[in-house]
């Protein structure tokens, strides 16, 4: 089922540039499609179906930003079945926020887009406080030292990206590592280079 025509990146990248015009959440989504992408090796998944699920994970939030179990990610995914997108995607986008869906993440790929989501937020912002505003200039020391700043974009829930890391089995600072470099590596696409 998941080689329907229509779970492609192309596909993916046409409905989340039709749901979603804030440049700050297409940067959030394309940030969490690199770190997927990053992360498909190490669990033998494929890199191409990992971003495809992270690209378009949160397409209906802006439309739909209700946390009360009738908009985001129920909307999206109510949206994507009718569509004829796979099980596999919007099992991944429902366990992202099982709070609100009921469905835990289970599989390696649902487990990383739990742990990357909130990172690339974070380190996107602790970017944004480099006078560069270069993710280049941006190291895990750096993360590590605003991670213990609690005010330091204070929204983001540091405790649940550590547990998601450990239940990836993967070390806190080798993960922030992880998805650092997916970024860093993508820097121009998601506006992180200083440039703009």
């Amino acid at each position: 089922m998941a080689e329907q025509p229509l779970c492609t990146r192309d596909a993916a990248w046409a409905i989340v540039t039709e749901w979603t015009t804030d440049p700050a959440l297409i940067r959030h989504m394309l940030s969490v499609e690199v770190a997927m992408r990053a992360y498909a090796p190490r669990f033998g998944g494929d890199p191409e179906l990992w971003g495809i699920l992270g690209l378009i994970h949160d397409f209906d939030y802006q439309r739909h930003p209700n946390l009360d179990g009738q908009g985001h990610p129920n909307v999206g995914i109510a949206y994507l079945r009718a569509q004829g997108w796979p099980e596999v995607i919007l099992r991944g986008i429902a366990a992202h926020a099982p709070e609100l869906t009921g469905v835990h993440p289970e599989s390696e790929m649902e487990k990383a887009l739990v742990a990357v989501d909130e990172l690339t937020g974070f380190i996107a912002a602790v970017t944004f406080v480099r006078p560069s505003r270069n993710i280049a200039d941006v190291q895990l020391s750096s993360i590590k030292k605003k991670w213990k700043e609690r005010a330091f974009a204070a929204g983001v829930r540091r405790d649940e990206i550590e547990r998601a890391a450990a239940a990836l089995g993967v070390p806190l600072d080798e993960h922030i590592s992880i998805v650092l470099a997916a970024m860093q590596a993508h820097a121009a696409m998601l506006g992180l280079d200083g440039a703009r």
